[in-house]
């Protein structure tokens, strides 16, 4: 099974130009069975990155864009009265999907937004008292345009605590950009792009990352990292226990996409940014990615 992430990796590339460490992280989320959040400027590649994983594991995409006068039903679907059978019918909303893109999540008002939470944690939506389980495996691509953009509402704590990952594209280099002016030339490249594996095989991949070893003392060091965040001066708010829960499965995907049926320190140093600095709230406007990066520094390992 471990060639099929390879085959993956090299799919995704096809369409995601130099962008390996990105690929790598959002891989990370879906293995883990974890979401992915993505915060960067329009036009970087974003929904191509969603389309594309959808694509490659033969999976149902849906699209939802979101927008202030966006309602909760219309994310997980309603009742509606069918006169011919004369009883409410249920019409599903994009939300029942493998992969599931939220595009500019932050622009959807909080109401709206809080509609993803039982979803996104419990992989089942509850519409008039009915639970309905969405399709497996279920993952979540939301975009985030910077809060400095106007008509934006920002994700709440209990909604930022839903996603594993948080990453940013970045612009491309020179080079990049070239090639994907190039690429362009052709027919494109993501309306080419095959499945490469299947639904089971993501699954089956889920289950053997949930395998991968974690050492007593990993975990401890897990746990110390995250209770120095809970007692930094320059933080108001520190890592939740699902945190701590999620930056372990992270490690554990990481160490599997690195060929290893066991975690490392170097994987928690590399994953740690990603998983962490969404989730916790700076003092005074201090940046979340330096206090992480001083945290590492500063947690011994032993």
């Amino acid at each position: 099974m471990r060639e099929k992430i390879s085959i993956l990796k090299e799919n995704l590339a096809r369409t995601i130009v130099g962008k390996e460490k990105a690929i790598k992280l959002v891989l990370v989320a879906l293995l883990s069975g974890g979401h992915a959040l993505l915060e960067d400027v329009p036009g970087v590649g974003k929904t191509l990155l969603a389309k594309s994983l959808a694509k490659s594991i033969n999976g149902k995409f849906q699209r939802i864009q979101c927008t202030p006068d966006l309602l909760p039903s219309d994310i997980t679907g309603t009742n509606v009265w069918n006169p011919n059978t004369r009883e409410f019918e249920f019409i599903p909303g994009p939300a029942f999907a493998n992969v599931l893109l939220a595009d500019e999540i932050n622009r959807a008002t909080p109401r709206t937004q809080s509609a993803l939470l039982e979803v996104m944690e419990e992989r089942q939506i509850t519409v008039d008292g009915v639970a309905r389980r969405v399709p497996s495996p279920f993952f979540v691509i939301a975009t985030q345009n910077p809060v400095e953009y106007q008509g934006t509402f920002p994700l709440p704590e209990a909604q930022m605590d839903r996603f594993a990952i948080s990453l940013s594209l970045g612009y491309p280099s020179f080079e990049e950009e070239l090639e994907m002016l190039e690429r362009q030339l052709n027919p494109t490249p993501v309306e080419e792009l095959q499945p490469c594996i299947t639904l089971e095989e993501v699954l089956e991949l889920q289950r053997q990352v949930s395998s991968v070893k974690v050492a007593k003392e990993i975990q401890k060091y897990i746990v110390t990292l995250v209770n120095a965040s809970r007692n930094d001066d320059d933080i108001t708010l520190g890592i939740s226990p699902r945190g701590a829960v999620v930056l372990q499965k992270a490690c554990q995907a990481f160490a599997f996409l690195e060929g290893r049926d066991y975690v490392i320190p170097d994987d928690i140093k590399f994953i740690a940014p990603s998983v962490l600095c969404h989730r916790l709230i700076p003092a005074g406007g201090k940046n979340s990615k330096a206090i992480v990066a001083r945290l590492l520094d500063s947690v011994p390992w032993d």
